[in-house]
This record gives C-alpha cells, sequence and structure tokens, in this order.
C-alpha cells in the first residue's frame, strides 16, 4: 500500500487515518504536504462538525520518516510544522485517537488536537534530541501549555518514551481506555461533540488558544446566531438543541 492519509465522513465526523503501517505509520513528505489542503477542505465541509486523527493498524504514528531529514532538515521541519498548525487551526473540535507509538511528528500531531484519548499500552515520545533536532518553538509552546514546561523539559531533553499512565498523569492525554474500547469511545464522544453549538465551540477554541482581539466579533455572532434561543428553547422544552450556526459560514 502507498503511503497515504484517508479520510471519511460519517454522521457529521471526518476521520482522518495515516496509512503506512509498514513503517509504523512514520509520515512521508508527500503526507505532510497533503495534510493542510485536506483539512481546509474538511473545515469547509458544513457536514463536518468534528475531526479525529488516527493511525491504520495498531499504531497512529512514530513520527517523520527520518530518510527525509538527509535532504534539507529545514525543509522537512517546515512541512512538520505547516501541517501541525493546519490542525491546530481547524476551526471544529479535533480528537487524536492513539494506539501504539505516538512519537516525534506524531506526537506533534497529536498535541495539535484539542483531546486526546489512547488506548493503554500506547507510549508517547518528542525524540528531537536523539537526531540533534532544534525543535520548533511553536511545537515547544504548544507541549509546555499540555505538559507544564518541567515534563516539556523531561519529554525533549532525554527522548524517552513514556506510558499512558505517566501521559495522563502530566495532561499529554485526556482518557485513556482499555484495550478494545478506544474506537466505542472516541465514537460516543464525537457524537456528543458534532450535537454542541459550533458557535460555542469555535468561540472557546480561540480564546483557549490565547486569541484576545475577537471579543466583538463573537458577541456579534452570538447575537445574530439564533443558537442561544434555540438552546434555551431546547433546555425548557426538554428536546434535543438544533444548532444551526456554522464555522463554514459566510464571514
Amino acid at each position: 500500500m502507498e503511503p497515504q492519509l484517508s479520510h471519511q465522513v460519517t454522521d457529521s465526523v471526518a476521520t482522518v487515518v495515516i496509512r503506512r503501517p509498514a513503517k509504523r505509520n512514520a509520515m512521508t513528505t508527500a503526507m505532510w504536504r497533503a495534510l493542510p489542503p485536506l483539512l481546509d477542505a474538511l473545515a469547509r465541509d458544513r457536514e463536518v462538525r468534528a475531526l479525529v486523527l488516527t493511525g491504520a493498524g495498531g499504531t497512529f504514528c512514530a513520527g517523520a520518516d527520518i530518510s527525509t531529514l538527509q535532504g534539507s532538515p529545514e525543509e522537512a521541519q517546515a512541512l512538520a510544522v505547516a501541517a501541525e498548525e493546519a490542525l491546530a487551526a481547524f476551526p471544529k473540535p479535533t480528537l487524536a485517537a492513539v494506539r501504539g507509538h505516538c512519537v516525534g511528528g506524531g506526537a506533534q500531531l497529536a498535541a495539535a488536537c484539542d483531546l486526546r484519548l489512547a488506548e493503554e499500552g500506547a507510549v508517547f515520545g518528542v525524540t528531537p534530541a536523539k537526531l540533534g533536532v532544534v525543535y520548533p518553538a511553536s511545537s515547544t509552546r504548544r507541549l509546555v501549555s499540555l505538559v507544564g514546561p518541567a515534563t516539556a523539559k523531561y519529554l525533549l531533553f532525554t527522548g524517552e518514551l513514556i506510558d499512558t499512565g505517566r501521559a495522563l498523569a502530566t495532561g499529554l492525554v485526556d482518557e485513556v481506555l482499555p484495550e478494545g474500547e478506544l474506537d466505542k469511545r472516541v465514537a460516543d464522544l464525537t457524537r456528543v461533540l458534532a450535537s454542541r453549538s459550533q458557535l460555542t465551540q469555535a468561540a472557546a477554541k480561540e480564546f483557549a488558544g490565547g486569541r484576545t482581539d475577537r471579543d466583538a466579533y463573537w458577541t456579534a455572532q452570538a447575537r445574530g446566531s439564533g443558537d442561544t434561543a434555540e438552546g434555551v428553547a431546547a433546555f425548557l422544552g426538554r428536546r434535543q438543541p438544533h444548532f444551526t450556526w456554522s464555522v463554514s459560514a459566510p464571514g
């Protein structure tokens, strides 16, 4: 099978799968390049309300294909950062579903998601110190925001792998599931995410990311969206709300 990123949309949830099982789903240059335009297309799809990133087979992603560093390491790193930033900027909730190895560039991608769920037995590592690579500033800041400076330094300085217990304790993952239960939990959680107000989610995502210049924009969006009125009416009527505001709408 050729290395590729496959995707499908089911019940308003887009699932992007990293497929290169022979190399533990290590990302090729072409795969790094393919991710941003794929994410852009899914962001514009009004049917999509949440996105799951996962790996084929029994592993998430073992990072970048090391052979890509032999030519121009700077170019290879720039491609990885562009893919990471595109994932972080995806305007709808994103979730990494992790099995097996989540290492190097794979950990970069998982950290760029809003949520991370892992199956017991998964391992995580940030490994540039094993290669003499300077980890990007943006990626370092994102890692620090997740796990704090002490754990980020441990991961970056040592390049050692950590298990799901430590990943959960440090905030690198949000939930750890027993073997065989990850898919069901991901399906249940994304069903919840897809049912909630995109207006609330999109504004919260920006605010949590540190943006401080769009308060007036989001106030205007809330005023004209109808989502608040629908949410209140649904609550009082003891029914499920039908929110209509979409991040893919013009403006």
